[in-house]
C-alpha cells in the first residue's frame, strides 16, 4: 500500500502533462497566409519572408477565397497586385499562425492573425 501511495502522485503528474501537450492543434507548424479578395477585380499576392523566400498565390478572383500556402516565421511582406499595381503590408508572423490577407473594393489590405491552437 506504501508503495502504491507514492506511485499515484507520479502517475497523475505524468497524465496530466501528457493531456495539456496533446490537446494543442498545432505542433509548430510554419505559419500560412491565404488572399480574401473582396475587391472588383482578380488579385494575386506574393509572400516574401525575411529569410528571402517567396510564395505566391496567383489570379484570385473578385469575392473569393484562396487556399493557405505555408512559408517560414519572422518578417513577412505581403504583396498584392490588382491591376498591375502592388499595395504592400509588412508584418511580422509566427509558427502555429494563420493570416488572412483582405483586400476590400477600395483596394485597402488587411492581415488577420488567428492562433490555430485557439
Amino acid at each position: 500500500m506504501k508503495y502504491a501511495n507514492s506511485l499515484f502522485p507520479v502517475l497523475f503528474i505524468s497524465l496530466f502533462a501528457l493531456a495539456t501537450t496533446s490537446c494543442k492543434k498545432c505542433k509548430d507548424e510554419d505559419p500560412r497566409a491565404r488572399i480574401a479578395n473582396n475587391g472588383t477585380q482578380p488579385a494575386s499576392v506574393q509572400v516574401k519572408t525575411s529569410g528571402g523566400n517567396t510564395v505566391n498565390i496567383n489570379n484570385v478572383a473578385a469575392g473569393a477565397t484562396s487556399d493557405f500556402a505555408n512559408y517560414a516565421a519572422g518578417q513577412t511582406t505581403f504583396t498584392l497586385k490588382v491591376n498591375n499595381v502592388d499595395y504592400v503590408k509588412t508584418t511580422d508572423v509566427s509558427k502555429c499562425h494563420e493570416y488572412t490577407v483582405a483586400i476590400d473594393r477600395n483596394n485597402v489590405i488587411t492581415v488577420t492573425d488567428t492562433d490555430r491552437n485557439d
